[in-house]
């Protein structure tokens, strides 16, 4: 059976490859720490279960060291030049665009087709990891057809990858470690406590104040961890579940998925969202590296205050 491990293996082996490259990049004055800070993220990949909580404790730890004393800097990959992706362009027209197509089209394959699949009585792929095997192995097809069509080294992928993370830099992990908070707080009961704190000390003895609560507090936790599908839990089952669900008799239903915009409004809102307010200025090389968040902001708030009122309207019908 293919399980998710072997999602894990060919991502460890990506950030194994870029550290082995970012070694050989001699124009990096930085390329040591590069290699350091890669390489441990593509040893977490591949051996943290080894590890055990202590290693990858310490493992954590060196990240956070190597980029926050700066040793972690933007490479020089080998690349095409601009002149090149050009002419590329031109050969091709809209066939540039089929490796990208094949990355839904098999993922939607691999679910419908080889999921059901079984061998021996056996699985072929674990059924609750479907999509992202189907995604991993739609990776691979895509990138093959990729250098077939572009007749590029077999090294590109690996350099271009580099070229992309070493432009975004430690925040392009950000988004794992948030949802990692996440899990960590719904398993030390943040939840539970929070609802403590919001009956005891704020005024919750009607729908409309318990839904505002509930919606800010979304937004609001999710500006502080980055990552709505954190932030839910949390709130969820710490105010949502409790108080609007079973208290006032709220649809479940209209509560969670509501909360969840609520959410992603806090989302908008926020540098600790890496991965969708500071890695477009980075790519875009946009001077203001806040810039999205700037223009997001009217939009965010006008989206939190419709979703608190559409909340507060269908979910006590």
């Amino acid at each position: 059976m293919i399980k998710l491990g072997f999602v894990y293996v060919l991502a460890g082996l990506m950030f194994a490859g870029f550290g082995v490259f970012s070694l050989g990049d001699r124009k990096n004055p930085k390329r040591f720490g590069n290699a350091a800070f890669w390489g441990l993220v593509g040893l977490s990949f591949l051996a943290g279960d080894q590890l055990g909580d202590l290693g990858d404790g310490f493992l954590v730890l060196g990240l956070a060291l190597l980029a926050g004393l700066g040793l972690v800097g933007r490479g020089q990959p080998s690349t095409t030049s601009p002149a090149e992706r050009l002419a590329l362009s031109q050969r091709l027209g809209n066939r540039l665009f089929l490796p990208a197509l094949m990355l839904p089209l098999v993922v939607a394959l691999g679910i419908l087709l080889l999921k059901p699949i079984q061998l021996g009585g056996v699985h072929l792929m674990d059924p609750k990891q479907a999509t992202l095997i189907s995604l991993a192995l739609a990776v691979i097809l895509a990138l093959a057809a990729a250098l077939i069509l572009l007749r590029q080294p077999l090294e590109s992928p690996l350099q271009e990858g580099r070229r992309l993370v070493d432009t975004v830099g430690w925040a392009a992990l950000l988004p794992q470690f948030l949802a990692a908070l996440g899990a960590v707080f719904a398993i030390a009961g943040v939840g539970k406590e929070i609802g403590i704190l919001v009956t005891t000390y704020l005024p919750v003895d009607t729908p409309l104040a318990a839904v505002s609560v509930y919606c800010l507090g979304m937004a609001g936790f999710t500006m502080l961890m980055g990552n709505a599908f954190a932030a839910f839990p949390v709130l969820t089952g710490g105010v949502g579940l409790p108080i609007l669900v079973t208290h006032f008799g709220g649809n479940p239903a209209v509560v969670a998925s509501i909360g969840m915009l609520c959410g992603f409004c806090g989302t908008l809102m926020t540098p600790l969202a890496a991965n969708f307010n500071l890695v477009p200025p980075a790519l875009l090389e946009i001077p203001d590296r806040y810039a999205v968040i700037k223009t997001q902001i009217p939009t965010a708030l006008l989206m939190l205050i419709v979703n608190t009122v559409l909340m507060y309207v269908l979910a006590f019908r």
